[in-house]
């Protein structure tokens, strides 16, 4: 059933050979650079960005062919896997997140106006983005709950509210937000809410603070609390048009989802490999950890579990291009229950061959689990796309 077309083979070829010639070598640099740094400009990674853009190598995530090369999610699917192997990886080619979500959603629904304004410095790579969804004070994995007010006045719209974990705000070149409120409490449920455009320079934008994840702070872009005071903004700032959240909502979190779940697979593998290194390195108790029946266990079950969770994301990635995403929601639901909790098994496991040395900073496993487990609750959290799968399951039950 799957089949990948000459041009996307030629472009996974070209992704890997930069990924072998400049990015794993820039590593280093690049976490050194880094390093609790919020500039937001490492040397290397403005370097290898314009070499990158330099060789067509540039916003490949992006369908619209007026915006990028057109290529399809399940196009697409694997050369996030091998973005994935590398922290900075992403940012290079100008595939990272949030942004890619943000340009998908200004891409498909945003104008004329909106995209010349926000659009084109997006996908030059010359500003970052962040999209304001969770709240601190509500269950936000039922987005019904929103708070954030949004109401109209005259010629303005007026913003309300508390956001939190608010990825890529504490950017430097984080420019522009996409926020999601209520703006008509009285319409039917899935109607209440819109998505505004709020620069973030606004008068009565504040972000309070950083959030770390399991201790890391993820600079240069991170994690931001955020309050929205009497923040006012255009009325043509509106995307789409009042009350059409949820269905801007559906549009950006499928493919988003695709891309989290091959990025998480690049680092299963990269812990697998990783694993398998230490177990040939190491002898204990005179015996190679490699001839053990418990390291070997481990080492089989990570690459049939790593080949399972593929072939759904990319089942997945095929159904949405195929039948479109909602055709494909829950396809894409199993996904996001099936790989977060992969990786973090395989990282796990990882973690435990490398004893001490796993869970501290020296082979990058611990970042890689924490990132695994904080994408358990991002997107929504596992129980609740597991309502959705089996809700689906049971409507198709005669």
């Amino acid at each position: 059933m799957f089949e990948f077309t000459d041009r996307s083979k030629d472009y996974l070829e070209r992704v890997q050979a930069f990924m072998d010639r400049h990015v794993y070598p820039g590593e280093a640099a690049y976490e050194e650079q880094t390093a609790g740094n919020w500039d937001g400009f490492p040397p290397i990674l403005q370097e290898l960005k314009a070499k990158a853009k330099a060789e067509g190598l540039w916003n490949m995530f992006i369908h619209d062919e007026r915006f990028g090369p057109g290529l399809s999610n399940f196009e697409f699917a694997p050369i996030m896997e091998i973005l994935g192997r590398s922290t900075m990886a992403p940012e290079v080619f100008n595939c990272a997140a949030p942004d890619v979500g943000n340009m998908e959603v200004l891409a498909q629904f945003g104008d004329e106006a909106q995209q010349k304004r926000w659009l084109t410095p997006l996908l030059a790579g010359e500003t970052r983005s962040v999209f304001c969804m969770t709240e601190p004070n509500v269950a936000s994995s039922d987005a019904t709950n929103i708070e954030t007010s949004i109401d109209k006045d005259g010629d303005e719209y007026v913003v309300n509210g508390r956001k939190w974990w608010s990825s890529g705000i504490g950017h430097p070149n984080c420019e522009i937000a996409i926020v999601m409120g209520k703006n008509d409490p009285n319409a039917e449920r899935h109607r209440q809410q819109s998505m505004i455009l709020v620069p973030v320079n606004s008068p009565g934008l504040e972000v309070v603070r950083m959030l770390p994840v399991f201790g890391y702070e993820h600079a240069p872009h991170g994690h931001g609390e955020v309050v929205f005071k009497d923040v006012r903004v255009p009325a043509e700032n509106m995307l789409l048009g009042e009350g059409r959240g949820f269905e801007i909502a559906q549009g950006r979190l499928g493919p988003g989802r695709i891309h989290h779940c091959m990025r998480l697979i690049g680092k299963a593998e990269r812990a697998l490999e990783a694993m398998m290194r230490r177990a040939k390195a190491r002898v204990a108790f005179g015996k190679s950890l490699a001839d053990r029946d418990t390291v070997r266990a481990d080492i089989a079950n990570s690459r049939c579990e790593i080949d399972q969770a593929r072939l759904l994301v990319l089942n997945a990635a095929w159904k949405m291009d195929k039948e479109g995403n909602k055709a494909a929601r829950k396809e894409i639901a199993m996904i996001k229950v099936v790989v977060p909790l992969m990786a973090q098994t395989v990282i796990d496991r990882a973690i435990q061959i490398h004893g001490g040395g796993g869970v501290s900073d020296d082979f990058g496993l611990a970042h890689m689990f924490s990132e695994a487990r904080y994408l358990r609750i991002g997107d929504g959290p596992d129980e609740v796309h597991r309502e959705a799968i089996a809700k689906i399951e049971l409507r198709s039950l005669n």
